[in-house]
């Protein structure tokens, strides 16, 4: 197959699908328009988040065979479409679900033991072991909101820290183990010390965390989110970070995530968020590291060469 390649990418992609015998064309600093005009030429599209992958993209590729995504999300993808037309859709989450979960973890641990202030306080010769007293991870319980491979490999990376691990995940069952107890939402809100967010972005879970959801919550928790954004607006953070509905935030993803282009109350909205102390930022990371830039490569390529085998 012909297939273009319209993001940036790890330099292995293009060996790997040569070596399949696909001609391959790498334009990462290809504009919409350039698609537009040269996508019919193409039986694969591989792509990340540049443009969005909607119908009036997609109908400009007669030929196309499939759109494979280079990471986990796709709500960038009009699905429909790719349905309705038999273009097969390959993505790499398991590329990185190794990656986003131990960032969750690493920004957890962070918070509880105070690691960006202690490290700031002694390079400016403040010894001060009393204000960065710790709290410890075992003996809590960590709930998981959606069980696929962030969550699962979430729950997996926790098995050493003595944690109960309990988790949710509204369209699957039975994937209960040793370690990680199936249960219902209700449940989550009950117990949950933790909550780490691991959904995609479907008109169901966009804005889903509200303030009457994270007020059925029954005690103060820690809220982890290294899937999508708009699952919470910032004004429920710091609403639920004030009255004490949260204990703290992790956050390696935002609402609005282009910060220059924030209107003046997202700036505020935004603005309160990092004057607090027990709120930890990354720059949507988690999912991005010098592995997984190869590893979604290797798996993307064997889905589309199908030879993947999980």
């Amino acid at each position: 197959m012909r297939i273009l390649i319209i993001d940036q990418m790890h330099e292995s992609i293009v060996p790997l699908l040569e070596e399949k015998g696909h001609k391959v064309d790498y334009r990462p600093s290809i504009e919409r328009k350039e698609i537009l005009a040269c996508l019919a030429h193409y039986e694969g599209l591989v792509i990340r988040s540049k443009t969005p992958i909607d119908r009036s993209l997609l109908e400009k590729g007669p030929d196309l065979q499939f759109v494979a995504r280079a990471g986990a999300g796709l709500d960038n993808i009009d699905l429909d479409y790719l349905e309705e037309n038999n273009i097969a859709l390959y993505h790499a989450p398991e590329g990185n679900r190794d990656a986003v979960a131990e960032h969750a973890i690493g920004m957890l641990l962070a918070l509880f033991n105070h690691y960006i202030q202690s490290d700031q306080q002694v390079r400016r010769g403040i010894w001060d072991r009393e204000a960065n007293r710790g709290e410890e991870l075992a003996g809590k319980t960590v709930g998981i909101f959606g069980f696929g491979n962030m969550g699962e490999a979430f729950g997996r990376k926790l098995r050493g820290f003595d944690v109960e691990i309990l988790a949710y995940d509204k369209y699957k069952s039975g994937f209960g183990n040793a370690w990680v107890k199936e249960c219902d939402f209700k449940t989550l809100q009950e117990k949950a010390d933790v909550l780490s967010i691991h959904v995609p972005l479907t008109a169901e879970t966009r804005y889903f965390f509200n303030s009457e959801v994270m007020a059925g919550f029954k005690k103060p928790f820690y809220l982890i989110n290294t899937a999508r954004g708009e699952v919470i607006r910032m004004d429920t953070l710091n609403e639920a970070l004030q009255n004490g509905v949260l204990r703290g935030a992790l956050l390696d993803v935002l609402e609005k995530e282009k910060l220059q282009a924030l209107s003046a109350a997202e700036r505020l909205s935004f603005e309160k968020l990092t004057e607090r102390k027990n709120v930890i930022f990354s720059p949507h990371v988690a999912g991005w590291t010098r592995e997984s830039y190869l590893k979604i490569n290797q798996v993307l390529v064997a889905k589309i060469s199908g030879t993947w085998r999980g």
